[in-house]
């Protein structure tokens, strides 16, 4: 059946071709080819209108292009040295052609060269001149890699590199070209144009994959694979929210904090440079995608952004009515009431060694039983039923002050919390809790407190915020600004951490903002915070900084001056092991809601009152 199938399929390719023939002899197949030339076809729309070849440029269309290729390289190259061209703002193609060569041949001519070298060496000693330093380094260099070449952990290759340099006219094209020559000049890398050969080179460095220049340096295993450009200028998962445009490529940055291991990240720059306008403008676009935000704003940067979401403006202060008791307990019935006593007491002690000082041993003992007898005289005990935790009322901050003057050495320790209570701060602790967190966005204010005061109030918002983090659990950003404020105290520092090493786990993610960086650092406790952060936001540094950030983010040095001479709303956007140059872009009307600059806001102000 299928010799029979065979058989009439050549019967009929047989018929065509006898019918073809007759067509052509006839001339109608010449009219059909005729006319199917006549036809617009897909290479009429996408080819260049013209094509002109010189010996120094190519014209394609209005747009005028030079090949240039790599015609020496030094004896010692760095790894990813082609990251320095690659990364330039420049339009051009870049090709690398890596052919390799023939291990015998190698081995044969290297054998000729050392004894050239060789016999130069013993002439010249014959003469009695001295010893030539480039002669004996030569001779080991070939040597060696005679050596690496026959035991097969080298190999040699012709190395190819040409760049297509595009511009709109011949004299940006001469500034291109100056410009690329210049960034590899200073790698004492040297190039040539392609002339009388642009044709050739245009084929050579577009994606066709064929080499019809075949200019290149013969280079063995190790200086070659320097040139591959071990470098992340893509920094984009596709989804998430938009942080800015990619300054290599002008692409966008989206990211998704919460695809990470882990949703933290941190902020460093300088003052004005544009960190909380960032932030802002994250906090806005996260909300657009369900994830809730609560921040502690030290400035009053982030009242308008509150008012215009509809969100919750807390301000806290010594003649606020927003109060905060430090001896609040919240549970839920997964909770053992003992554990929350136990991790409360810590929180206290924490928050007493912010507030008087320094304490000793002893004083912190003393501290553990007053708390202890605080809660008691509330019959809350480690006996208490969980269930009935939220009917009791909590004791207060005076009542812990009475505990302490009748219990035996806390005298001293009660002399130092009475200004709290009775003395000029006695407004700000000293009240129950009143303060409801069921806004999507919650922003506590704290600018109208004292210097003193704020690192005591940051540590007790916090605290605050992470029993909603913990008995709440929802897709949540916190967010503290100025967190060198907290840094500079060693427990403050202590329990920030310990939100950012936990907050994962509640499906939170902790934003710290600091341009005070080397208080930051100089912490053991903020290094760590920095190690448990994937996304990493750096912006324009001050130089008596930037040695640290460069040192803490292994920085290059053309991204050490870039966030010295970075502009405003320009930074440097780490996302795991990607990183790439940022510019944070807000549309006009983001922009109306989070701006702080007085010349705006007034404008804005004096609009609305006009409607």
């Amino acid at each position: 059946m299928l010799n029979l199938f065979q058989k009439n399929l050549k019967k009929e390719n047989k018929k065509e071709e006898v019918q073809t023939k007759k067509f052509r002899e006839i001339g109608l197949l010449d009219k059909e080819e005729v006319y199917q030339k006549g036809l617009t076809r897909v290479l009429d729309f996408i080819a260049p209108s013209a094509f002109g070849v010189s010996s120094s440029y190519l014209q394609v269309g209005e747009i005028y292009c030079r090949t240039i290729f790599v015609s020496a390289y030094p004896r010692i190259l760095s790894i990813g040295w082609s990251g320095r061209i690659i990364t330039l703002d420049l339009a051009m193609d870049i090709s690398f052609f890596i052919h390799p060569i023939n291990t015998t041949k190698v081995l044969k001519n290297l054998r000729k060269k050392v004894a050239q070298i060789k016999s130069q060496i013993n002439i010249e000693s014959e003469k009695g001149l001295a010893r030539n330093p480039e002669l004996e380094m030569a001779y080991r260099n070939v040597e060696d890699l005679r050596d690496k070449l026959q035991e097969g952990t080298e190999k040699v290759f012709k190395f190819g590199l040409y760049v297509n340099i595009y511009a709109k006219d011949l004299k940006t094209l001469e500034k291109n070209t100056d410009i690329l020559e210049s960034s590899l000049e200073s790698m004492s890398i040297f190039t040539k144009k392609a002339v009388f050969r642009m044709k050739e080179g245009f084929d050579s460095a577009l994606p066709f994959c064929s080499d019809k220049l075949m200019i290149g340096s013969d280079l063995n295993t190790a200086p070659l694979s320097t040139s591959f450009p071990f470098i992340s200028s893509n920094v984009t998962s596709n989804e998430g929210i938009m942080y800015g445009i990619n300054k290599h490529n002008n692409s966008l940055i989206l990211f998704d904090r919460f695809s990470m291991e882990n949703a933290n990240m941190v902020v460093f720059a300088k003052s004005g440079a544009g960190k909380s306008y960032a932030i802002k403008l994250e906090i806005l676009r996260s909300l657009m995608l369900g994830t809730d935000s609560i921040v502690i704003d030290p400035e009053d940067e982030y009242r308008y952004l509150a008012e215009a979401v509809g969100g919750s403006y807390i301000s806290v202060s010594l003649n606020s009515s927003h109060h905060i008791n430090p001896f609040s307990l919240q549970s839920n019935k997964d909770e053992n009431i003992e554990e929350i006593l136990r991790s409360n007491t810590a929180d206290l002690i924490g928050l007493f060694k912010l507030m008087l000082g320094n304490i000793t041993p002893e004083e912190e003992t003393i501290l553990g039983r007053a708390i202890k007898e605080t809660y008691a005289i509330r019959d809350i005990n480690e006996k208490t039923n969980i269930e009935d935790l939220s009917q009791k009322t909590m004791p207060l901050l005076i009542d812990f002050h009475e505990i302490l003057k009748n219990m035996q050495g806390g005298e001293s320790l009660a002399m130092r919390v009475e200004k709290y209570t009775q003395g000029i701060y006695k407004g700000f602790l000293n009240q129950p809790s009143n303060i409801i967190l069921k806004n999507r966005l919650i922003v506590f204010n704290i600018r109208d407190l004292e210097d003193e005061l704020r690192p005591i109030a940051i540590y007790l918002i916090l605290k605050y915020i992470w029993n909603e983090v913990r008995f709440n659990v929802k897709k949540r950003l916190v967010t503290v600004d100025e967190a060198w404020w907290m840094m500079q105290h060693e427990d403050g520092a202590k329990f920030l951490f310990s939100i950012a090493k936990r907050i994962r786990k509640y499906y939170g993610g902790l934003t710290t903002i600091t341009q005070d960086i080397s208080d930051f650092l100089s912490s053991s406790y903020g290094k760590a915070i920095v190690s448990n952060s994937s996304i990493q936001l750096l912006m324009k540094q001050s130089r008596s900084s930037v040695d640290v950030v460069a040192d803490t983010f292994y920085l290059t040095d053309k991204e050490k001056y870039f966030l010295m001479e970075t502009r405003i709303g320009e930074g440097i956007f780490f996302a795991g092991n990607k990183r790439a140059a940022i510019q944070i872009v807000a549309s006009y009307n983001e922009d109306k809601i989070i701006t702080t600059n007085p010349a705006q806001r007034a404008e804005i102000n004096k609009d609305k009152a006009q409607i």
